[in-house]
């Protein structure tokens, strides 16, 4: 999802509809645009807060279990080989394959949800970290890879996709 200019049309349009879909339901581009650029400059990561939430003055997401920094960074490193073998999950025979196998079990119970503060502003929206293609295949959903790593510009432009007719 993050390098959204290699991404077929259909893709493009896939997650340009899901991802303004979450903007609308947290206020519009501009809000969710907000969170994004809150998000990135926290340090450390948001995601390894001790009390599983992130608060902005637009907003709240929490989370149902605390993530350590070391399931981080794995599912950073895994996350990066992804697109080039189309599974967030290595070869089984490869070195890695169990910790990453391990970061997939913990994490993917997990449930995102995100709540504007001004009820006016929208529904909010949920998600998981990842989607289960099949027993050997998992993607990282593109919404939480939207909120938590991809460059806010990468981003805008896939919010501000216009599909081809």
């Amino acid at each position: 999802m993050c390098d959204f200019n290699t991404l077929t049309d259909e893709e493009k349009k896939l997650y340009h509809e899901k991802l303004l879909e979450c903007a609308n339901n947290f206020g519009g581009k501009n809000f969710f645009l907000h969170l994004l650029e809150a998000i990135r400059e926290t340090k450390p990561h948001p995601l390894t807060a001790g009390n599983s939430q992130f608060d902005i003055e637009l907003g709240t997401i929490k989370w149902n279990k605390v993530i350590f920094n070391d399931k981080l960074q794995l599912l950073l490193k895994a996350r990066v080989n992804e697109s080039a073998q189309d599974n967030f999950l290595p070869d089984p025979h490869a070195k890695n394959y169990k910790k990453i196998l391990n970061v997939v079990r913990t994490l993917k119970p997990i449930v995102f949800h995100v709540k504007p503060v001004i009820k006016e502003d929208g529904p909010g929206f949920f998600f998981q970290p990842f989607d289960l293609i099949s027993e050997n295949k998992v993607k990282l959903n593109p919404i939480f890879d939207a909120v938590f790593f991809c460059s806010v510009d990468t981003v805008k432009k896939a919010l501000n996709y216009e599909p081809k007719v």
